[in-house]
C-alpha cells in the first residue's frame, strides 16, 4: 500500500510518467504494485553506471559478502534491475491471488517495457535484449540467505531467457520467457520483498534509484533512518569517491524528489538521515498493536523465538509487514511467534 509520498514541489525532476492511465498494467500483475526481494535492495548487486564494467566486485558487511563477476557484455545495471521487478511484481501478484507460480515467467515485451515506464520503439526492445544478456552474464558468488537457503555457489540473476521476434524489417521483439534463478525465487516464495513507490521507475539518476532502496529496506515505516556518510556509500555500490558521492547526496537533499523519504545532510557528523514523509504511519500502527493486544506469555514466546532480539521492535516490524501485505492473521499470537522464529532464522543474533 504505498501512498502519494513523493514530493509534490519536485516532480519536475522525475522522468515524465509515461503512461498516466492504470490500463498499462494489462499484464498478470492484476493490482499494479511495485516488488522486489529485500536481498536485492539489501546488497549492490548492480552497476550504477550505463557504460560497461566489467572488474570483479566483491562487498563484505556484518558477516555477509557478496562477489559479482560480469560476463564480457558487462555488469547488469540498476536499469536491467526493472526486468527483475516486473518479474517479482507479477509473482506476487498471483500468489496473493492464490495462484500457483513457478521460477519461469512469460513476459510480453509491450507490456513490460510500459511497466517500467519506457517507450516502445524499436531501440527500446534492442536495449531489453542486451539487459537480458547482462542479468544472465553476470554471475553471483554470496552466503546471503534467501528463505532458509544458504547459497554459496556461483549463480546468475536469471538461470535462462528465450526470446520470440516478430519477422521482417525491425525484427521487433515479441515476448520473452525467462527462468529466475532458484535464489531470487526463493526470496519471493518467502515472502522476503517489499513495495516500492510507482516513482520508482521516474528517477532519473542510478543512485537516486539506489539510495531510495536502501532507505526503503532500512528506514521502511519507521519515522527515520540514520547513516554514515561511509557506510550509505559501501552499501549504495558506488564507485565514486567520497566527494563525489556527498555532493551527490547533498543535491539529492536540496532537489527533495525521492519518493516516500525526506533526504538530509548533517554537515557535522558527516551524517544522511531520511525521514519517513508519512508522519502519521506511526499512528496507524500504534492502532493496529493495540488492535491485536498479543498476550503476555506471548512476548516470552517471542523471546525464546528469536533470542537478543527487542521483542518490541520485533513487533514493529511484524504489523508494518501485515499492513504492508494486507494481511489480518486469524491467530495474532501464533503468527507473531512465527515471524520472530523466520526472523531470527534470516537474520541471526542482532
Amino acid at each position: 500500500m504505498v501512498s502519494e509520498t513523493t514530493n509534490q514541489d519536485s516532480l519536475s525532476a522525475l522522468l515524465p510518467e509515461r503512461y498516466p492511465e492504470h490500463d498499462l498494467f494489462i499484464c498478470d500483475v492484476q493490482d499494479a504494485v511495485l516488488k522486489d526481494v529485500m536481498p536485492q535492495m539489501e546488497h549492490p548487486f548492480y552497476a550504477l553506471s550505463k557504460k560497461p564494467e566489467r572488474t570483479v566486485r566483491r562487498y563484505e558487511h556484518n558477516g555477509n559478502w557478496v562477489e559479482i563477476t560480469p560476463s564480457v557484455k558487462g555488469l547488469a545495471t540498476i536499469y536491467d534491475k526493472d526486468i527483475l521487478i516486473y518479474c517479482i511484481s507479477q509473482l506476487m501478484a498471483k500468489l496473493k491471488a492464490g495462484e500457483k507460480v513457478t521460477a519461469r515467467v512469460k513476459i510480453n515485451s509491450r507490456d513490460l517495457l510500459r511497466f517500467i515506464n519506457r517507450g516502445t520503439s524499436g531501440y527500446e526492445y534492442k536495449a531489453l535484449i542486451q539487459a537480458l544478456d547482462r542479468l544472465e552474464g553476470t554471475r553471483i558468488r554470496t552466503n546471503v540467505r534467501t528463505g532458509n537457503e544458504e547459497q554459496i555457489d556461483g549463480f546468475g540473476l536469471i538461470d535462462a531467457s528465450s526470446i520470440r521476434r516478430q519477422h521482417g524489417l525491425d525484427g521487433r521483439l515479441i515476448s520473452c520467457e525467462i527462468r529466475l534463478s532458484d535464489w531470487v525465487f526463493n526470496a519471493i516464495k518467502s515472502n522476503e520483498v517489499l513495495t516500492l513507490h510507482r516513482n520508482y521507475f521516474r528517477l532519473r539518476k542510478p543512485l537516486e534509484r539506489r539510495v531510495y532502496e536502501l532507505a526503503r529496506k532500512h528506514c521502511g515505516h519507521q519515522k527515520k533512518w540514520r547513516v554514515s556518510l561511509g557506510v550509505l556509500l559501501k552499501k549504495s555500490g558506488s564507485q565514486s569517491s567520497s566527494k563525489l558521492f556527498r555532493k551527490m547526496i547533498k543535491a539529492l537533499a536540496e532537489s527533495n524528489h525521492l519518493p516516500d523519504y525526506f533526504v538530509s545532510y548533517e554537515h557535522e557528523s558527516d551524517m544522511v538521515l531520511f525521514a519517513n514523509r508519512m508522519a502519521q504511519k506511526e499512528d496507524t500502527v500504534s492502532t493496529e498493536l493495540s488492535f491485536f493486544a498479543l498476550k503476555g506469555e506471548t512476548y516470552e514466546g517471542a523471546k525464546e523465538e528469536a533470542p537478543g532480539w527487542d521483542v518490541y521492535y520485533l513487533e514493529r516490524e511484524w504489523v508494518s509487514w501485515l499492513d504492508e501485505n494486507e494481511i489480518i492473521p486469524k491467530n495474532p499470537d501464533r503468527h507473531f511467534l512465527k515471524f520472530c522464529g523466520t526472523w531470527f532464522q534470516n537474520h541471526g543474533s542482532p
